[in-house]
C-alpha cells in the first residue's frame, strides 16, 4: 500500500499585470477609506463625548410637561405653509393644526400656486375660518420653496398694514405636518428670550416601507437627540429643519438688513431654511433647541412621512447636499468661532462621506476577485503594514460603537423593533448618502454652467392622520392626545 504524499502539489502562473493593478489598486483605496474613516469616526466620538459630558452634568435632561400646554399666545403669531401638488395632505394637515391650536392669535398663511387648481380647490374645501389665509402666488410652480415663502412673507406684511398689528412670531411648517398640541405655546414662550427656537422632528414608521422611510426615523433620532443637543450647549448656531421651528419678528428684521433685502428667504437656495437658522446666529441672535415631553411621555415634535420609496429619497437628500454642502459653502462661507466651524465642517461633509463611501462598497466588489485571484498565483499580496491595520481595527471598535448608539437612540423613542432594524439598515442610508451625493455634484455643475436651481419637490399623498401610525398601543397614545388617527 503506497504511502500518502506529504505535501500536495501547487499549481501557479505568473501574476496577471492587470490582476495586479488591481490587487495595488485594492490596497490604496483600503488605505484610503480606511484614514478617511479613522477621521469621521474621531469626529463622532468629539460628538458622543460632549454629549455624555452634558448628559452626566444633568444640562441634557429632557423634561416632562405635567399638564396640556395650550395657553393662549403672548402676540400674533403665523404659521408659513408653501404647498406645491400637496392637494392630497394639505386638508388634513391644516384641520389638525387648527384643531391642536385653538388659540385666537393664531393665523395660517397656505401659499400655492396659479397652475395648482387641486390644492386651491383642497383648501377652498375646509370649512371657514378666520384664522386661515390662503395666498395664491401670482407665478407658475414650482419655483422654489424659499420663493413660495416670500409670497407668503409678502402677504403677511400687507395684513399688517392692514391690521396695523405686527406679527411676534413667523413659524415654518410643510403641507404634510402634524402638529404637537403643546408645541405652539412652548415656542412662544420661549420667545420670550430666544430669536429662534426648533423643536424636534419625529418621522413615523411606515409599514410598507421599513427600509427606505425606516432610515429617517434612524437619522433623526441621533441628530435630534444628541447633535442638536450639543449644538445648543457648545453654543454654535442652530439650523432650521424648515418644520417645527419659530422665528422672533426680530430676528427675521435682522435678516432683511443683513441681506439688504425686503425678503427673508433666499430664492436662489435650495436650503434656505438652515440657513435662515444659521443667520439669527450671525446676525446676533439666540438659538434654542427645545427638547419636552409631555404628559403622556410622548416627544413634543413635529411629526411626519418621509419618502418610502428609493427615487424620492434620493431626490430629496440631493436637495439637502446641493444646499448645506456646496450652496452653504458659497453663501456662508466659514466667517465664524471655533465651535460653529466644526458644526460646519459636518454639515458639509457629505460629499466627502459619500466619496470614501463609494470607495468602500467598490472595495466590496474587487475584494472576491482580488482573493481568488492572489489563490490562484495570479497576483502577489500586497502587504498591509501595521498601520493600515490599526487603522483597520480602530474603525471596526468605532463601526460598533457606532451602531450601538444608534440603535440606543431608536430605540428609545421606536422601541426595541426599530433599534434591532436600525442597525440593519444602516447601510441604507449609506446608499442613498452616495446616490444623492453624485446628483448632487451634478446639480451644482450644471447651475455653476448657467442651468436653471430647480426645486424637486416631494410629493406626498397620505397624510399622518389618515393613517395607523405604528401599533395599537401607539393610536391608543395618539387618540389620549387627541390626535386624529384612523381607526
Amino acid at each position: 500500500m503506497s504511502s500518502l504524499p506529504t505535501s500536495w502539489p501547487t499549481f501557479s502562473w505568473p501574476a496577471h499585470p492587470a490582476l495586479q493593478w488591481l490587487a495595488v489598486v485594492e490596497h490604496e483605496l483600503l488605505l484610503f477609506a480606511a484614514i478617511w474613516f479613522a477621521i469621521f469616526a474621531i469626529d463622532e466620538l468629539a460628538v458622543d463625548l460632549v454629549w455624555l459630558r452634558i448628559r452626566l452634568s444633568g444640562r441634557a435632561s429632557t423634561p416632562r410637561l405635567t399638564q396640556p400646554c395650550n395657553s393662549e399666545l403672548n402676540g400674533l403669531a403665523v404659521v408659513l405653509v408653501p404647498a406645491w401638488l400637496e392637494s392630497r395632505v394639505i386638508g388634513p394637515m391644516v384641520r389638525h393644526a387648527m384643531q391642536s391650536w385653538p388659540q385666537r392669535n393664531l393665523r395660517i398663511y397656505v401659499g400655492c400656486y396659479r397652475n395648482d387648481p387641486a390644492t386651491i380647490a383642497a383648501l377652498s374645501s375646509l370649512a371657514p375660518d378666520p384664522r386661515l389665509r390662503v395666498v395664491v402666488h401670482d407665478r407658475d410652480g414650482p419655483t422654489t420653496k424659499a420663493d413660495c415663502l416670500n409670497r407668503i412673507y409678502r402677504a403677511i406684511c400687507e395684513d399688517e398694514r392692514r391690521s396695523a398689528v405686527r406679527v411676534r412670531a413667523l413659524i415654518l411648517h410643510d403641507a404634510e405636518d402634524m402638529v404637537h398640541p403643546a408645541a405652539l405655546t412652548l415656542m412662544d414662550r420661549a420667545l420670550d428670550t430666544a430669536d429662534f427656537v426648533q423643536l424636534p422632528v419625529r418621522p413615523e414608521p411606515q409599514r410598507a416601507s421599513p427600509w427606505i422611510a425606516g432610515h429617517y426615523c434612524d437619522e433623526f433620532a441621533e441628530a435630534h437627540a444628541r447633535d442638536m443637543v450639543v449644538r445648543h450647549h457648545i453654543g454654535a448656531a442652530l439650523p432650521s429643519a424648515g418644520v417645527g421651528c419659530a422665528f422672533s419678528r426680530r430676528a427675521i428684521d435682522r435678516i432683511l438688513v443683513a441681506r439688504s433685502s425686503n425678503e427673508p428667504f433666499a430664492a436662489e437656495c435650495l436650503t434656505e431654511d438652515y440657513e435662515c437658522g444659521l443667520l439669527v446666529h450671525e446676525t446676533g441672535g439666540r438659538s434654542v433647541f427645545l427638547r419636552v415631553r409631555d404628559q403622556y411621555g410622548a416627544l413634543v415634535a413635529t411629526r411626519e412621512f418621509f419618502p418610502s420609496n428609493l427615487v424620492a429619497s434620493v431626490r430629496q437628500k440631493t436637495r439637502w447636499v446641493h444646499g448645506i454642502a456646496f450652496q452653504g459653502w458659497d453663501r456662508l462661507g466659514w466667517k465664524c468661532a471655533a465651535g460653529d466651524v466644526w458644526m460646519r465642517l459636518r454639515d458639509r461633509r457629505g460629499p466627502l462621506v459619500a466619496l470614501v463611501l463609494a470607495a468602500a462598497y467598490l472595495l466590496v466588489v474587487l475584494w472576491p476577485l482580488i482573493v481568488l485571484a492572489k489563490f490562484a498565483g495570479l497576483a502577489q499580496t500586497v502587504e498591509d503594514g501595521l498601520l493600515l491595520k490599526a487603522l483597520l481595527a480602530f474603525n471596526l471598535a468605532c463601526l460598533v460603537w457606532r451602531l450601538v448608539m444608534r440603535a440606543v437612540f431608536t430605540g428609545r423613542e421606536y422601541g426595541a423593533v426599530e433599534a434591532v432594524r436600525a442597525v440593519l439598515r444602516f447601510p441604507v442610508g449609506n446608499v442613498i448618502a452616495v446616490l444623492a451625493a453624485r446628483r448632487a455634484i451634478t446639480a451644482y455643475v450644471r447651475v455653476l454652467a448657467g442651468g436653471r436651481l430647480r426645486w424637486e419637490h416631494t410629493v406626498h399623498h397620505v397624510h399622518v392622520s389618515q393613517t395607523a401610525i405604528d401599533g395599537p398601543s401607539q393610536i391608543a397614545s395618539a387618540k389620549e392626545r387627541s390626535i386624529p388617527v384612523a381607526a
